[in-house]
């Protein structure tokens, strides 16, 4: 190589960017220790921008088109180096370009649960995940913020910090949002439109704009979510008591099924312990449901109990005590002609037995009921 071959590959004249990758945010022009000559072609396409610092000093910065560099399109840059009569020498600079298209599909998530206060089951613990869609927007202020000096800067070198926002600012935003936990999975949209006005200014200070941002899924712990199907379990069961007569009545069909061709006696006694425990955990469900109020008792398709309708009277037949009765039964005995104003009754409070016609709520029953047929 001659002597002025050697020269000409010093200066540099022709500058641009081909990005290859799909995750680099900026890059520094290798012009190592060559000089940019006066009148090199600059080249910046769409999505770009190029940015020429001196000596640590944002100088000129170039949006997408085509250049001449020279002292004309280089006030900043001419200015710095003195160059008030068009020197037109060869200079160094470094030139930086800066990718401003949108990086998609950016996962953020919450490492840890995050605990959060519930209107209906008080604190609970919660994980979400999701991704979001950036750009740089300022340029220059990127530059100097974050990138700084460093020759190549891709996504990796940030987005630990952008996801590190995106969580913190967005649970905040989902806390503050007072949605019930059980409607979150409703209100996704509602979600990512708060979290995006929560933590874009977070973005536009070191000069990104946060394009997009979705919340993919908000789950409880496990052992949460299970109680959650327990409860809807017992939701749509509805009865408690009749379920549990049914489950124990299936459970002694198949043991009398298992039974067929064995042991008779024992197929017997497996009814009958059968039957007993059926009836036992009727009873217990049905004592539960006694003490409860007539308001958590009431079906929402039946009317309410009439108020004196549960008052149990106890009624002397033949010379024996047999009861109690409601006022409802009673009235359909009257009406099968088994109950008479005559008969004597007591209730809890009675000093003794007294006719049911002098009864004020049991007179009633006579007034409405037919005389007997001739």
């Amino acid at each position: 190589m001659g002597l002025f071959s050697k020269i000409l590959n010093q200066f540099i004249d022709i500058i641009e960017w081909v990005d290859e990758t799909n995750n680099t945010l900026v890059w520094k022009f290798p012009r190592q220790d060559n000089e940019i000559k006066m009148g090199a072609k600059l080249t910046v396409r769409e999505s770009q921008v190029a940015i020429f610092m001196n000596e640590g000093k944002i100088a000129d910065v170039f949006s997408p088109g085509m250049y001449e560099l020279t002292t004309q399109n280089m006030p900043i840059l001419s200015t710095l180096r003195g160059w008030k009569y068009g020197f037109n020498s060869p200079f160094k600079a470094d030139v930086y370009f800066v990718s401003m298209r949108q990086f998609v599909n950016q996962k953020w998530g919450t490492q840890n649960p995050v605990m959060v206060r519930d209107s209906e089951f008080g604190p609970v613990r919660l994980r979400a995940f999701g991704s979001f869609n950036f750009a740089v927007k300022d340029a220059q202020t990127f530059l100097t913020q974050i990138s700084a000096t460093n020759p190549d800067f891709d996504v990796e070198d940030i987005n630990e910090q952008l996801r590190n926002v995106a969580v913190s600012r967005g649970m905040d935003a989902v806390a503050s949002s007072k949605i019930p936990v059980l409607d979150l999975t409703a209100n996704y949209d509602v979600l990512s439109k708060l979290i995006t006005e929560k933590i874009q200014p977070d973005f536009t200070e070191i000069g990104l704009n946060l394009t997009k941002f979705l919340v993919e899924n908000i789950s409880l712990p496990p052992e949460v979510e299970q109680a959650l199907d327990k409860r809807s379990e017992m939701g749509i069961i509805g009865n408690l008591g009749a379920y549990a007569q049914y489950q124990a009545a299936n459970a002694i069909e198949e043991s009398a099924q298992n039974s067929i061709g064995g042991n008779l006696g024992a197929a017997g006694m497996g009814l009958g312990v059968g039957a007993a425990m059926m009836g036992q955990v009727g009873n217990i469900f049905q004592q539960n449901l006694n003490t409860q109020s007539p308001a958590q008792n009431a079906s929402p398709d039946m009317p309410p109990p009439i108020p004196g309708a549960t008052a149990e009277y106890f009624v002397a037949v033949g010379g024996k005590s047999q009861g109690p009765f409601t006022t409802a039964q009673l009235t359909q005995m009257a009406l099968d002609q088994n109950f008479q104003g005559a008969s004597l009754v007591w209730k809890k409070g009675m000093a003794g037995w007294i006719a049911a016609n002098t009864v004020t709520e049991l007179a009633q029953i006579f007034e409405n009921t037919p005389p007997p047929i001739a």
